[in-house]
């Protein structure tokens, strides 16, 4: 009942499921990708260690939510991670953040908001090919026990 098995036959399109069948529902759903990028960093304004030049390897989760185009598809992982290594990875791996960020004390705070800022750019700009996307969350890790995070509720109340 529970062995391996081999399919005897391949679901084909137009066949064994008609395409209005593909999209199940008409629901908002969420998707998350996440992505590491290792950066050196120093604070302004700081007593402590990280007012000398370190580095980290961060991890950031994105939440991007949206409606299923007629394939139930809302937004194609490969396609998040062409916007991040394209868009905003290019300003954050293996960088000197106080250089390639815009002004800013680089901590785990601003940082966050700057990376929601960036991806709601890229999907708005996308709007066309992603129904009602938008970023739900970034959630940005200094640290494996620290991060910071971002959320649309807040961003959008101030």
């Amino acid at each position: 009942m529970y062995g391996f098995r081999i399919v005897d036959k391949l679901q084909k399109i137009n066949e064994d499921i008609k395409p209005d069948q593909l999209k199940y529902h008409h629901k908002r759903v969420m998707v998350s990708k996440e992505f590491t990028f290792d950066s050196a960093h120093h604070l302004h304004c700081y007593e402590g260690k990280c007012k000398n030049l370190h580095g980290h390897t961060y991890k950031v989760i994105f939440g991007i939510s949206g409606f299923v185009d007629d394939r139930g598809l809302m937004i194609d992982f490969g396609d998040i991670k062409k916007i991040w290594k394209n868009e905003i990875e290019i300003f954050l791996d293996h960088k000197y953040l106080n250089e390639t960020l815009p002004p800013m004390n680089t901590t785990a705070e601003n940082m966050v908001v700057w990376i929601y800022e960036k991806m709601a750019q890229s999907l708005q700009n996308r709007k066309e090919q992603y129904v009602g996307a938008r970023v739900e969350f970034v959630r940005l890790f200094e640290t494996p026990t620290s991060y910071a995070e971002a959320r649309r509720e807040w961003m959008e109340v101030e």
